[in-house]
């Protein structure tokens, strides 16, 4: 007998159901209420014994239809009935049932001789609690919803009609203020309920013959072409993208590696990533990228970049798929974090030379997170044949009809009733109007330790293991028993074990574990998670990510304590707050700043409102900053220095003053240098005498970006150096990277800087924006092939790992002043024009800026100069007033255009201008530069003179910093005049 028709009755005394019995649980339920209208004149005008008789009538009638439907009755309150439709076994039509109780009480009510409001409302409550069957807001506003509606009306509440709306006729009413509820309620007067209709259900990919082709001839370009494709597989949960793939690569003849992206939330950023390496078990040929990868395993401490690991996880895919062809099948995309989406894109772009299909499977949200991410194939509900080819012939004609007219083209569908079905007595089986609904009903047909195992298995995730499972029901005999039901009654199937010595399994769908999980009371949640925390801790402490997953657990356990009531006590909060930020910290050092933001954000979620934690927030800031948002960095750094003020905490507050005067000089850059450093001043001698290494951290990081703003490059240097030493857990690729900038743009000689590069390479992967110091170093001593070869292998790399800005500067700043000082200016143009081209696209000011000065330069060696005022100009436009380097460039290069037209006054005062700018700086060879200009500027103007004490005053500095090249020229003009 299909359950929910007119003589599918539920009657729970007969079934031995004890409902106060049963456990407690969350559920989505219909609740209903009926009461009678004028009593109060019924029971004057009506002898006491004959409206007695009455009442019962009315009960017993009424008590009869909603157990009909499959509904139970949970008590009478005066004249009044409320039952709830979900309670003890859900029903996917629940909310069909409970309006069509409503729909036959009213038409009953006139046979009676009586009058009654009804009200109708869907929503989640807690069930089998000792007080009373059902508690949550759902029952106050069935109950509102009744108190609201006119004598012989039926009002349902806008969740019911969402789940009844093809099979019912209603009209609206104004929405209803009821007691109780901030905002109005929309409710609906119920005319008619009609037979459902056929619905319509996303599918899975079953019979899929197109689909099944466009891959196959994807797969077949990426084999023939020896290149990367990606195909991006979209559906609703159920519809059959897993599936699909399953089907599809076992033709291929491939190597197939499976990631998935866990729904711990921000923070777990390369789960997936991990287990493709670790299922490939090999490691790139390249030193470097095989050191990102073993770091990324956790093999190998080491900092590295997001940049660094998707360039180090693609050579790695290069290399398997070299050996033979590679699939690799990332599922739950919708889940990844963008930095994991960056770098499947840096895989699918940039990859060449061997055969890799990248199949991404996930659901609609992504393309609500990504809106740009390429969408390959979007799925629709199987067609009838197809949907009757899944159902088995041993299945009588009637119940399969039955199925596929339910299923609506949706696979999953048909394999859950299909296995409800087979499961239920008599044949019943229900009608899932929804998938949520339908889970829900499977979940209900377990035997109570079984389904205990199944939601513990939840806690963990969609993959969890037995000794977890155990962990969680210590008093469960017979856990593995109960597993091994639940893989016969396919909820669960047997998976690849994340942890050494335990069995692993999975949920066959996700939303399985979802509707296991969200039955859980939130108490018990807390609890569970709590206790998986800790078993996690004692026998996974290897995981690369523990921190970070542990933490989730942690902080799911104080959010729903916090949720009823009762919030986390001291030390659950600490716990949570030390595995966030560990977890935090760990993505801010390689690099991986929105991460870092997210984790460390929700670490400082747990402190207190009068509470400091100087390292978390100083590098919860940070990691803000670095991840492009700086206003949300002034912002934390703000709520620090007002919190630390109200505490009395000096060296708190300073140090959250000089974190906000540094990101000023991103987003306020005027007069923000000059109060920065004002700033540190005053505070270095608190911050000393405290010894606090978060706040001289802190100083000594701003003191060097302070002085990168004013050209004092050697002063960089030591206020790196010093950061460096208080740093402890913030060290970055960001910081280490100003090392090599202040030692080669100061007054560091040549020799000595390649010296200290040969040292600080020296048994360690090379640092690629050394490397580009290194390549115009040995340009300035004339080894000009080796440093177009070195720039080469700097641009491909930074554009194999997808590093547009980096590349461009590379050009714009580099390799510009490369071929300038090869005497190739052609070059120079050539290169420039495109790295500020690609600068602009990329909407970046900094480096454009000082590549826009250089571009001019080239222009004006060129004789082009025309263009050459045109770029100096867009230099001037785009150009910070505190940046020395792009001030000078823009002077030198307008002093010798206006030599050149003859106006040499103004020439002269720009070009000292440009040589007050640089004798300020530290900068040995811009200033060299700038007298170098001057020379040429006076020469011009037919001042012999001065234009060789000018040019005196170049060669002395071009050859304290090793310029050999600038040397040589210089003293050639020299002996020219």
């Amino acid at each position: 007998m299909w359950a929910g028709e007119s003589d599918g009755r539920l009657d729970c005394r007969k079934e031995g159901v004890h409902l106060a019995s049963r456990p407690v649980q969350r559920k989505t339920v219909t609740v209903l209420f009926c009461d009678i209208t004028g009593s109060t004149a019924l029971g004057e005008s009506v002898d006491p014994e004959a409206l007695r008789g009455l009442l019962a009538r009315y009960f017993e009638r009424m008590k009869g239809i909603i157990e009909r439907h499959g509904g139970a009755v949970e008590k009478f309150i005066g004249d009044a009935v409320m039952a709830v439709f979900g309670v003890p076994v859900a029903h996917e039509d629940d909310a069909l049932r409970s309006v069509r109780a409503a729909a036959e009480m009213r038409a009953a009510l006139p046979g009676l001789g009586l009058h009654a409001r009804i009200g109708v409302n869907t929503g989640e409550v807690v069930t089998g609690t000792e007080e009373r069957l059902a508690t949550g807001d759902a029952v106050n506003v069935a109950a509102r919803l009744e108190q609201a509606a006119e004598p012989d009306e039926v009002l349902i509440g806008e969740p019911t009609l969402a789940l009844v709306r093809e099979a019912v006729e209603v009209e609206p009413v104004e929405p209803l203020v009821l007691k109780g509820k901030a905002a109005r309620v929309r409710a609906y007067r119920l005319i008619a309920v009609h037979d459902a209709p056929e619905r319509r259900h996303e599918a899975r990919f079953v019979g899929r013959e197109r689909e099944l082709a466009l891959i196959r001839d994807v797969w077949q370009r990426a084999r023939d072409e020896r290149r990367s494709e990606v195909v991006t597989i979209l559906g609703q949960a159920g519809v059959g993208k897993s599936r699909l793939v399953s089907e599809l690569v076992q033709a291929f003849e491939a190597t197939v590696v499976h990631g998935r992206c866990p729904p711990y939330g921000d923070g777990v950023t390369y789960w997936p990533v991990v287990e493709v390496l670790r299922q490939l078990q090999t490691l790139p040929r390249d030193e470097t990228a095989a050191a990102t990868v073993r770091s990324l395993l956790g093999e190998l401490e080491a900092v590295t970049s997001a940049e660094e690991i998707a360039w180090g996880v693609r050579k790695t895919l290069e290399q398997a798929a070299g050996e033979r062809p590679l699939v690799v099948v990332f599922d739950d995309v919708h889940w990844g974090e963008q930095t994991f989406l960056d770098l499947i894109e840096h895989v699918a772009l940039l990859s060449s030379g061997a055969p890799i299909l990248l199949v991404c499977l996930a659901r609609p949200e992504l393309v609500e997170r990504r809106p740009s991410w390429p969408v390959t194939l979007r799925i629709e509900p199987l067609g009838r044949a197809e949907v009757e080819e899944l159902i088995p012939q041993r299945l009588d004609a009637a119940l399969r009809e039955r199925i596929a007219r339910a299923a609506g083209g949706n696979p999953l569908f048909v394999g859950e009733m299909v296995s409800m079905a087979d499961e239920a007595r008599g044949g019943e089986v229900a009608v899932p109007p929804t998938l949520q609904a339908l889970l829900a009903a499977r979940l209900d047909q377990l035997d109570p330790p079984e389904r205990s195992v199944l939601e513990r298995g939840a806690v963990e995730g969609e993959v969890f293991h037995r000794g977890a499972v155990q962990a969680l029901a210590p008093a469960e005999p017979h856990v593995t028993r109960r597993l091994a039901a639940l893989v016969r009654k396919e909820l669960i199937r047997p998976d690849r074990s994340q942890l050494e010595g335990e069995d692993g399994f999975r949920f066959r769908h996700l939303l399985m574990r979802d509707a296991a999980y969200e039955a859980l009371p939130k108490l018990t949640r807390a609890e569970l998670h709590e206790r998986f925390a800790s078993w996690l801790e004692a026998h996974a402490p290897g995981l690369v990510e523990l921190d970070e997953i542990v933490g989730y657990h942690l902080e799911q356990a104080c959010r729903y304590r916090a949720e009823l009531g009762s919030p986390a006590d001291s030390e659950l909060r600490a716990a949570a707050r030390s595995r966030l930020t560990a977890g935090g910290r760990r993505a801010y050092a390689r690099a991986d700043h929105r991460a870092a933001a997210s984790l460390l954000g929700r670490a400082a979620a747990f402190l207190m409102p009068a509470e400091l934690d100087l390292t978390l927030e100083t590098t919860l800031a940070d990691a803000l900053n670095e991840a492009g948002r700086s206003a949300d960095a002034l912002g934390r750094a703000d709520g620090m220095v007002k919190r630390a003020r109200a505490a009395g905490d000096r060296v708190a507050e300073l140090s959250g003053r000089i974190q906000e005067g540094h990101f000023r000089l991103f987003v306020d850059p005027e007069g923000a240098t000059e109060r920065l450093d004002a700033l540190v001043d005053e505070a270095l001698p608190v911050l000393k005498a405290a010894g606090d290494d978060v706040a001289l951290y802190t100083a000594y990081y701003a003191r060097a970006m302070v002085a990168g703003m004013r050209g004092h490059m050697d002063t960089m240097v030591t206020a790196v150096d010093r950061a460096l030493v208080h740093a402890r857990d913030m060290v970055t690729p960001v910081l280490i990277g100003w090392r090599s900038t202040g030692r080669f743009y100061g007054g560091t000689p040549l020799s000595q800087f390649l010296a200290w590069l040969e040292e600080e390479e020296a048994g360690k992967p090379p640092n690629i924006y050394a490397r580009r110091g290194r390549a115009t170093a040995l340009a300035m001593i004339g080894r000009f092939d080796e440093a177009r070869a070195i720039l080469a292998e700097v641009r491909a790399t930074l554009v194999d790992r997808g590093a547009g800005i980096q590349a461009a500067m590379t050009d714009g700043l580099v390799s510009v002043d490369v071929e300038l000082l090869s005497g190739d200016a052609a070059a120079a143009v050539r290169i420039g024009e495109e790295a500020c081209r690609l600068l602009g696209d990329l909407n970046e000011r900094s480096f454009r800026s000082s590549a826009a000065a250089l571009l001019a330069r080239a222009y004006y060696e060129l004789e082009r100069l025309d263009e050459a005022d045109r770029w100096a100009a867009r230099a001037a436009e785009l150009g910070a007033s505190d940046d020395a380097y792009t001030q000078m460039l823009v002077r030198q290069v307008r002093a010798m255009l206006f030599a050149r037209r003859g106006e040499h006054a103004e020439a002269v005062r720009l070009a000292g201008e440009a040589i007050a700018i640089g004798e300020g700086t530290q900068g040995l060879n811009w200033q060299a530069d700038s007298y170098a200009d001057l020379g040429q500027v006076l020469s011009l103007a037919g001042r012999s003179d001065e234009a060789v004490a000018a040019l005196e005053q170049a060669l002395a500095r071009y050859e304290r910093k090793g310029n050999l090249v600038m040397a040589a020229r210089t003293r050639t003009r020299l002996e020219n005049l």
